[in-house]
């Protein structure tokens, strides 16, 4: 019997849970990121990348140079999602709930995160949350995001995934995904490299890092890409908290 899961989102689950999550988790709490290599295959990039001419499946489109974003433009797609994109998001929220929620515990944050997606919309929805958020990116030479957090309304889930759909070397040049991370004692920038297909979880706002004195402090983070050389770079943005 056929699969009734369009091809490419029936992969996702197995290939979400290949990923070495233990490792996952120790490079997000010490760097507040982490990758999962090739988590989707070149077939998978490419028919993510071919949505991006559509109008049917957006519900809006953001020219970054009129807000002050930088350059370039992204869209938001309108539910429901692709099945893609839905397997997606569902198959990596309940892999990030718990670091989110033990992260909520050593900052004293009173916020539980429900261990389903379904759950945690349900609440985004309740509180006037209802836009969803998942992206396409795409630049051009010349092109940047300046460093920004997705945060879109008062229930924020504290990590997201960016998938690198175009191969750098071949697609474009330039256009490497940056990290800022700022605390009461420093400031600290990454520049992440990814290859086509790789994912990158990593911190919407703040996350816990270790004091120099001991105990706990709260670091701020925020993630933009550098300007693109040249050709055409596409990345999916996985949000898992709805926007008002």
């Amino acid at each position: 019997m056929e699969s009734s899961t369009p091809p490419g989102a029936d992969a996702v689950p197995g290939a979400v849970s290949r990923q070495d999550w233990e490792a996952i988790g120790l490079s997000l709490d010490r760097y507040g990121n982490a990758v999962l290599p090739a988590l989707l295959d070149p077939a998978q990039c490419q028919a993510l990348t071919a949505l991006y001419p559509r109008e049917d499946c957006y519900r809006s489109r953001v020219v970054m140079g009129r807000h002050g974003f930088g350059r370039g433009e992204y869209k938001y797609f309108s539910y429901p999602l692709p099945p893609l994109v839905d397997a997606l998001r569902h198959a990596l929220y309940p892999r990030l709930a718990p670091i989110a929620n033990r992260w909520n515990r050593l900052l004293g944050i009173n916020q539980h995160y429900p261990e389903t997606l379904e759950a945690f919309l349900a609440r985004c929805h309740h509180a006037g949350q209802r836009r969803p958020t998942p992206l396409i990116l795409e630049y051009r030479e010349g092109d940047y995001n300046c460093l920004h957090q997705d945060l879109y309304g008062e229930l924020v889930f504290p990590l997201q995934t960016a998938i690198l759909l175009s191969e750098p070397g071949k697609d474009f040049s330039g256009g490497e995904f940056v990290m800022t991370e700022t605390s009461s004692d420093e400031q600290v920038a990454q520049v992440l490299p990814l290859r086509r297909g790789d994912a990158l979880v990593f911190t919407v706002n703040q996350r816990p890092i270790a004091g120099k004195r001991g105990g706990l402090r709260r670091a701020a983070m925020r993630h933009g890409v550098s300007r693109l050389l040249g050709g055409q770079r596409h990345t999916l943005g996985v949000i898992f908290h709805d926007a008002r």
